[in-house]
């Protein structure tokens, strides 16, 4: 087992910008990264399972809702430190990385805004500490970029919902306890609804055969006449906004999350450009490999600078939903190019699980297309400065 050498680059002094409290929560990340997953990461990828034994520790190190009130067993950290947790975590994995942004943002989130009290005191403790597990189902297999169109709905019975439709591509949703799901009522308004595991008709079969995200377990949600309380209803927003806004959180929670990625790339292939010795030298005293490294510290610092402007915009309420999704397109878009040359650096190497680049790179083609398209995050930004939509 190799030792976990990740040193992160800082080459603007970015540490100058963070308070005291967000270097020890990351600190305290990253030494639980190199600690609980590094050692087990590859393993967990090669045979296509996620490490439910880390679940725990992500609770313990403010993976699951760090920005969600202490009052509702959330640490009440600001959006700064979320982020910072969020790099951490996929430096070590993108599909572990997702678990914690799921939870976070897509289930913790709607529920802290748009549940009752009664709902927050039931499920945020609990998902807080990763005693629960949950997921989040928009996506259905007719329609991914166009969630409007989504079939599922659900009827009012009188004293209950009855739920009906199917979910895909859905993290967690295997071992997921509770899962918050959207659905159109009898009117084509769309709502969250709390769905549990156990609730007759409902289940979660699992998507096997992923080359990408293969240490995250990814299923289905099939509800076939499923009675949901009405209690379980989200009650305090509703429309496309609602899911919409939880994934404004969850794509600025990506958007630090690849520079994770991108960081162990290009550590990796640079202590491996200073040890490799061709033609009596180090590679990385050629040219061309400085070129790339040179590169890619420039990408990766306008990246950093890029998330901790959007982290203060947030923390300050500023922060709008075109501003999120330049951020998660460009830094997910900038951490594939830097797994591709990092890969390259490393020659033959670079394609095995001795290394954590191409698994990086793998994982990073699902982060580019989840939470919404590279292509429909350039069509937001397109909008955004024309006030013109290039679709629906």
């Amino acid at each position: 087992m190799k030792p976990d050498l990740f040193q992160a680059p800082d080459y603007y002094l970015l540490d100058d910008l963070l308070t005291e409290e967000h270097k020890l929560v990351r600190d305290s990340a990253r030494a639980w990264v190199k600690r609980e997953v590094s050692p087990i990461i590859e393993e967990y990828a090669q045979k296509a399972e996620f490490p439910k034994q880390i679940i725990k520790g992500l609770g313990e190190i403010g993976g699951f809702g760090p920005y969600i009130p202490v009052e509702y067993g959330g640490a009440g950290l600001d959006q700064i430190s979320y982020g910072l947790i969020m790099q951490e975590i996929e430096r070590g994995d993108s599909g572990v990385r997702s678990t914690s942004s799921v939870q976070s943002s897509l289930v913790m989130y709607p529920i802290w805004k748009y549940g009752n009290e009664e709902q927050r005191m039931k499920y945020l403790p609990k998902l807080a500490t990763g005693e629960f597990i949950g997921c989040f189902g928009l996506t259905e297999p007719n329609y991914g970029s166009d969630p409007g169109s989504m079939i599922t709905n659900f009827k009012d019975m009188g004293d209950h919902y009855l739920l009906n439709g199917a979910k895909m591509w859905i993290s967690n949703a295997p071992f997921a306890d509770i899962a918050v799901v959207w659905a159109k009522d009898e009117t084509g308004r769309i709502h969250g609804l709390i769905v549990e595991r156990g609730m007759e008709g409902f289940t979660t079969p699992e998507t096997h055969n992923k080359w990408s995200l293969r240490a995250s377990a990814t299923g289905e949600l099939i509800f076939d006449n499923v009675k949901v309380p009405k209690e379980n209803l989200l009650p305090n927003k509703s429309g496309l906004g609602a899911p919409l806004g939880c994934l404004d959180s969850a794509r600025y929670g990506i958007a630090w999350g690849a520079i994770g990625a991108a960081m162990d790339c290009y550590d990796t292939a640079l202590r491996y450009a200073k040890e490799r010795i061709q033609f009596d030298k180090p590679i990385a005293g050629t040219q061309l490999q400085q070129k790339k490294l040179a590169e890619m510290i420039t990408e990766i610092t306008k990246a950093q600078l890029l998330t901790w402007r959007l982290g203060v915009l947030r923390n300050e309420g500023k922060a709008t939903s075109a501003q999120i999704s330049m951020a998660k397109r460009n830094n997910v878009n900038m951490a594939i190019e830097i797994a591709r040359e990092a890969r390259q650096i490393l020659g033959g190497m670079g394609i095995t699980g001795e290394y954590s680049i191409m698994r990086h790179m793998m994982n990073l083609e699902s982060v580019i297309t989840y939470e919404g398209t590279h292509d429909i995050h350039l069509l937001i930004t397109g909008m955004d400065i024309t006030g013109i939509a290039a679709f629906k």
